[in-house]
């Protein structure tokens, strides 16, 4: 990884742990699925509000490490105004990208902010921080009762 890719990586794992975005519960009306990764320690509950088969909102709640609460952050700032369609495959590139199968030039353009966990795959251990908030999206769309769970 470049040493601008790695600076932009930490800047934006700080920023989003520290000042999350859609930190919050939605309505009643919103699919929802939890998370947890016994590694770390992190626990998620997505909620997912979908109209018309397009992501109408987006939010997470829980705590975990920087890594998890950032992907958690970005993820759902990329995903409203996305189809299901468009969200399952952001979930295809971006689990590639950090378990280091996928870091093609329009996979990477394809992620925006999400690009810069292109680093959590030079530490495996952190990977199922990182992806736990993306299985957890997927159960939610999916209208899976049971809890997600990272092992």
């Amino acid at each position: 990884m470049s040493d601008e890719l790695r600076d932009l990586y930490q800047d934006v794992i700080i920023e989003h742990s520290k000042r999350p975005r859609n930190f919050r519960e939605l309505g009643s009306e919103a699919h929802k699925a939890e998370g947890y990764n016994p590694l770390c320690g992190d626990e998620v509950t997505v909620y997912i509000d979908i109209e018309n088969d397009m992501v109408k909102d987006v939010s997470f709640k829980g705590s975990g490490c920087a890594i998890s609460t950032a992907s958690a952050s970005v993820m759902t700032e990329l995903l409203k105004g996305k189809s299901r369609a468009e969200a399952e495959g952001l979930f295809k590139t971006f689990h590639d990208l950090v378990t280091g199968r996928g870091k093609n030039g329009a996979d990477m353009e394809n992620l925006g902010k999400l690009a810069v966990f292109a680093g959590v795959s030079e530490f495996p251990t952190r990977v199922k921080c990182a992806v736990l908030c993306w299985h957890t999206l997927r159960a939610a769309l999916e209208g899976k009762g049971e809890a997600v769970t990272t092992e």
